[in-house]
């Protein structure tokens, strides 16, 4: 029976590049189990956009020196790029700056207003006074008042926690590098506790959800729910449709979540039908949320409370949130830098081969890691050598010998054997995706390509071309239909390749518009185009062809605070100001060598890019480079904060993470009093970096 379907895609911030993790968490899940529906017929309305307002976009434009509007522009437009190039399709991707975002927002606020959710209540929040302002959550860093490691003002990376600016241990503006004092201010209040009975309520019946996603969220309200402040000190974001709230924005997690219901208004208005988003926010439609697990508390229990107190909406059917994609054990993440960036990889590699390696190794269950070597060996042994091979050889062979598609003569066992096999993959591949588990549906897509193997191997029709060619008119028209089943079944995962497939196939529209059915179904006589290589294989030489040296980020830093390690005698914990890339903490293990005013505002030369580690309990976003022949000298560059440190000749592209392996791979030397890779000199834009006292000849610089 046909069914109204709504699919909601996380917002993925606009301060920095799509990363593989979004991908994974949100986009590629929603699109996959989009692209099903609407074959199977059913009305799906498939909505998302850039979150524009919040911190990390303030962040991003201080940062750079420009306003957040010119931030959120340029994000948007590559984010809306790389979505088109992936192959996902929304019914709607907006922006959260737009006014018709702003007004849904206003209207949703006033609602939850008048019916009594929402009260005034003064607060402590942090003031910089160097800066003279309030600061929001993500503008302060701290220690983790629970297990000890770095945080921001509204969460723990390590831990997990959420957490509250006033909680965290010795806190900082992330602005200036001073303390905030506690300071009394009027905001506005969500008044979540009133939902805790009908949240578990409606909850009772949930449990066909992920078991991660159901116990976080009972456990989460049974520990009680408190009121959260929907407002901030901000200037950047959706207005408060009140009096006396002039100088304060929406809390972006409040205004946000209302995007969904906001992108599918402004669709219907697109579409000339300002009623019709209805259809999917009031009547039987399911709704599915589609995000990565640190998203789950906010579409599990805040914004399921939020409806309720609107009133009239409809709730979440299923929230199948997924675990994290991580990159050498570590969550992808803009705000810290850890990725791999979409735009980066759509140079190098087609579409669908990066959808089908986040489908084939979705973290549904478990984190799972993105792996290079793994990468290249299942494009080659799985894409290349099982899937696209058998497509080939049927196309390629039917092609040369016959020109279009063979009849089907008399069937056997085997060739009844094989329709029933199309069938059942057909209807699993379907249920997989159903029931969002993308990564059974792919595998199961693999085991019918090495089944047409198998069975076009066992019957050679090389050889039945020259005794029997009836016969081999037969077995080729099961593999064709092998392959159309492959093609259906593909789309929602592959959907470029899928195309292609379909073409060659002899059909002039596009596998989107088909009916899941179609896939089973018989083929229609048409002419066999001659095949294109569907992939290619890759080695994982091409993966690492760059000047090793040209991957590091060396920037001048300048220190301006320097602290003793708090649980280790030989390192310093310093605050450091690296210009355009912002101030940061690096963990330095020079404490024997240097005291704390021989380093206090001096220059550095820091691995802006190095993926950052927890040493002894503190999170360090950088290196500092010194040279040693068993006492370390600093670097001392003569060039201004945040200018880069290069060498002539290899022209700098910094990867986004350098893992300290290959870090220390690359060896820079000390030679006649300079620094030195490959025997070309470092320097900066006022000359030669040197060390800070005379350092023997051939010392190394770690």
């Amino acid at each position: 029976m046909k069914e109204h379907i709504f699919i909601g895609a996380a917002w993925p911030y606009a301060n920095g590049p799509l990363h593989l993790g979004t991908l994974a968490g949100c986009l590629l899940p929603a699109d996959i189990f989009g692209k099903f529906n609407r074959m199977a017929g059913n009305d799906v309305l498939m909505v998302s956009g850039s979150d524009e307002h919040g911190t990390p976009i303030t962040l991003t434009a201080e940062k750079e020196g420009k306003s957040p509007k010119e931030i959120a522009d340029r994000y948007n437009a590559q984010h809306v790029k790389n979505i088109e190039e992936l192959g996902i399709t929304f019914e709607n991707f907006s922006r959260t700056s737009n006014d018709f975002h702003k007004k849904v927002v206003q209207d949703f606020f006033l609602r939850l207003y008048e019916n009594g959710y929402i009260y005034k209540k003064s607060m402590l929040s942090p003031y910089c006074e160097h800066c003279g302002r309030f600061l929001p959550d993500r503008y302060v860093e701290g220690i983790c008042p629970y297990c000890g490691g770095e945080a921001r003002g509204d969460q723990c990376d390590k831990c997990g926690k959420t957490l509250d600016p006033s909680e965290l241990i010795d806190p900082k503006c992330k602005i200036c590098g001073n303390a905030p004092v506690m300071k009394e201010t009027e905001h506005l209040f969500f008044k979540l506790s009133a939902f805790e009975d009908k949240l578990l309520k409606w909850l009772e019946d949930k449990n066909y959800w992920k078991d991660n996603v159901i116990k976080f969220t009972r456990n989460w309200i049974k520990g009680g729910l408190k009121d959260r402040a929907i407002t901030r000190d901000l200037e950047w974001g959706v207005e408060v449709p009140l009096d006396g709230f002039k100088n304060k924005r929406l809390y972006v997690w409040f205004e946000a979540v209302i995007g969904y219901l906001s992108a599918s208004k402004e669709w219907a208005e697109k579409t000339g039908e300002p009623e019709k988003w209805k259809e999917w926010w009031e009547g039987d439609a399911k709704h599915y949320y589609f995000l990565a697990k640190d998203n789950i508390p906010f579409h599990t229990i805040i914004w399921p409370a939020m409806l309720m107190g609107h009133g009239g909406l409809n709730l979440p059917y299923d929230v199948p949130a997924n675990e994290y994609l991580t990159f050498s054990g570590e969550q992808f993440s803009k705000s810290r830098g850890v990725g791999i960036w979409i735009p980066d990889v759509l140079k190098k590699f087609d579409a669908d081969v990066i959808r089908y390696y986040l489908s084939i190794n979705m973290p549904e269950k478990h984190d799972t890691d993105w792996n290079w070597e793994d990468f290249v060996a299942k494009n080659n042994n799985e894409l290349v050598g099982t899937y696209g091979n058998f497509i080939h050889r049927v196309i390629t062979f039917t092609q040369k010998n016959f020109g279009e598609v063979p009849p089907s003569g008399e069937l056997k066992d085997e060739d009844k054997k094989i329709l029933e096999e199309i069938e059942k993959t057909s209807r699993e591949v379907g249920e997989a995706i159903k029931a969002c588990h993308f990564k059974e549906g792919i595998k199961r897509l693999i085991k019918l390509a090495q089944t047409g193997n198998q069975y076009m191997n066992e019957n050679a029709p090389w050889k039945l071309i020259k005794e029997d060619r009836e016969r081999c008119a037969t077995v080729l028209h099961i593999c064709l239909r092998i392959v159309k089943a492959l093609a259906v079944c593909s789309a929602p995962y592959m959907p470029h390749s899928a195309n292609k497939i379909w073409h060659m196939l002899g059909y002039e529209d596009d596998i989107e518009e088909q009916e899941w059915e179609e896939g089973i179904k018989d083929l229609k006589k048409a002419r066999i185009e001659k095949p294109l290589p569907l992939f290619k294989k890759l080695e994982v030489g091409e993966l690492e062809e760059k000047e090793p040296f040209s991957k590091l980020d060396l920037r001048i830093a300048k220190i301006e605070r320097v602290r003793e390690h708090p649980s280790a005698d030989k390192l310093y914990v310093l605050d450091i100001d690296v210009g355009e890339l912002g101030k940061r903490r690096i963990v330095a293990g020079i404490k024997p060598w240097y005291e704390k005013e021989q380093l206090q505002d001096r220059k550095i030369v820091i691995v802006a890019n190095l993926k950052p580690a927890e040493i002894r309990g503190v999170r360090s976003n950088g290196m500092l480079l010194a040279a040693d022949d068993g006492t370390p000298s600093l670097l001392l560059p003569n060039g201004e904060v945040g200018e880069q440190v290069t060498v002539e000749g290899i022209e700098p592209e910094p990867a986004d993470v350098v893992d300290f392996k290959e870090f220390a791979k690359i060896e820079m030397k000390i030679k006649d009093g300079m620094a030195e890779y490959k025997g070309k000199i470092l320097a900066d834009g006022k000359g030669a970096v040197k060390p800070d006292r005379k350092v023997e000849d051939g010392s190394g610089i770690h």
